[in-house]
C-alpha cells in the first residue's frame, strides 16, 4: 500500500454558488503552507446497565468538521482568501488594480475545498466552509503567512480530481523585508514584531439532523484585536494607551508601487503595558489592541491588494 506525503498533495478550491453544496466545476488550485480541515466524529460510551462489567458498544456521536489552514501572504492567491474571510471586494484600476475588501459584510461566501492525496489514493471534499479567524504575525525573520481557522459543514469523498485543469495564481510571495507598520499615516519605529487576528465569530447553528451535520455557520459580531512589541524610546504610544486615545493603524508588505497588501485598522484603542526593566539590555513594551468601528470610514478595517489580477 502506497505511503501518503503532503509534498503530493493537491488542493483544489471554488466558491459556492449555495451553501453546503461543492460547484460541479470552476476550481482554483490553491497552494498552501498547512491543511488541518477534516471531519471528526467522536465516539460516545454506552450507558447501558444490566449486561455486567463489560460495557455494551459506543454510539457514533454529532460530526464536527473544522480546522485550521496556513496560507502564504503572496501578492495574487491572497485576494481568494480575502473574498471568503471580508467578502467580494470593490475593484479599481485598469493594471495594476486596487482590490478593497471591508470588515462588517452581513453576507459571506463559502467555499468548497478538496484536498487530494494522489499516493494513496484519497480524495476528500470539504463543503460549506467559512473563515471564523485570520491571524497575521509580522516579525524580522520568517516567511509571511496567515493562519485561517475555519469551520466546514461536511465532508465527502470523490473518485478522483473534481476538476482537470483548474485555474491557478502564479505565485509571488511577499517577503518578511517588505513588511511595514504605521501609526496616523506615519511609519512606526522600533517595532520588533506585531500580530493582528480578524474574527468573524462564527455561530454554528446546531440542529438535530439525520445526518449529523450542522445547518450553517453565520458571521456574528466581527472583531479586530492584536498586539505590537517595541523597543521603549519614547511616550507616545504609552500616552495615547494611559489617555484612551483612538489610533489609526497600518500593517501591511509592499514589494513595490503596484504590488502591496495593507490591513488598515481605522480605529485602535491600545492597552497600558506593564513596563519591566529586566536587565541591562534595552527596554521593549507590549501594546495590546482593540479595533472599533470608525464613523468617518465607516467600518473597522479596510484590506487593499494591489496587484495584477483583474479580479477575484
Amino acid at each position: 500500500m502506497a505511503l501518503g506525503f503532503g509534498a503530493n498533495a493537491r488542493f483544489l478550491a471554488a466558491f459556492e454558488s449555495t451553501y453546503g453544496t461543492p460547484p460541479a466545476g470552476g476550481y482554483t488550485a490553491v497552494q498552501l503552507a498547512r491543511y488541518g480541515i477534516a471531519a471528526k466524529q467522536n465516539l460516545l460510551g454506552n450507558d447501558l446497565l444490566g449486561t455486567g462489567r463489560d460495557p455494551a458498544a459506543p454510539v457514533l456521536g454529532a460530526v464536527n468538521v473544522d480546522g485550521d489552514l496556513v496560507v502564504p501572504l503572496d501578492a495574487r492567491s491572497t485576494g481568494f482568501w480575502l473574498k471568503l474571510l471580508l467578502g467580494a471586494p470593490t475593484t479599481t484600476g485598469t493594471g495594476p488594480y486596487s482590490h478593497s475588501f471591508v470588515s462588517g459584510e452581513a453576507l459571506l461566501p463559502s467555499l468548497a475545498i478538496q484536498a487530494a492525496n494522489p499516493d494513496v489514493p484519497l480524495y476528500r471534499t470539504h463543503s460549506g466552509v467559512r473563515i471564523d479567524s485570520a491571524a497575521v504575525r509580522f516579525e524580522r525573520e520568517g516567511l509571511p503567512a496567515a493562519t485561517l481557522a475555519c469551520v466546514a459543514r461536511g465532508e465527502a469523498t470523490d473518485a478522483g480530481l473534481r476538476d482537470a485543469a483548474p485555474g491557478q495564481y502564479a505565485p509571488l510571495r511577499f517577503g518578511p523585508f517588505m513588511g511595514q507598520i504605521e501609526k496616523d499615516g506615519a511609519a512606526l519605529g522600533r517595532v520588533v514584531s506585531a500580530e493582528f487576528t480578524y474574527s468573524n465569530n462564527l455561530d454554528r447553528i446546531e440542529t438535530i439532523r439525520s445526518d449529523g451535520l450542522i445547518d450553517s455557520v453565520e458571521p456574528t459580531v466581527a472583531s479586530c484585536t492584536g498586539s505590537i512589541t517595541v523597543r521603549f524610546d519614547g511616550t507616545a504610544l504609552f500616552d495615547a494607551a494611559t489617555a484612551g486615545t483612538a489610533l489609526a493603524l497600518e500593517f501591511g508588505y509592499v514589494r513595490d508601487a503596484g504590488t502591496s497588501l495593507l490591513f488598515a485598522v481605522h480605529e485602535a484603542y491600545l492597552s497600558r503595558p506593564g513596563l519591566a526593566i529586566e536587565g541591562p539590555a534595552g527596554i521593549q513594551a507590549t501594546f495590546e489592541f482593540q479595533a472599533a468601528r470608525n464613523e468617518a470610514e465607516g467600518r473597522m478595517l479596510t484590506a487593499t491588494l494591489i496587484n495584477d489580477v483583474e479580479d477575484y
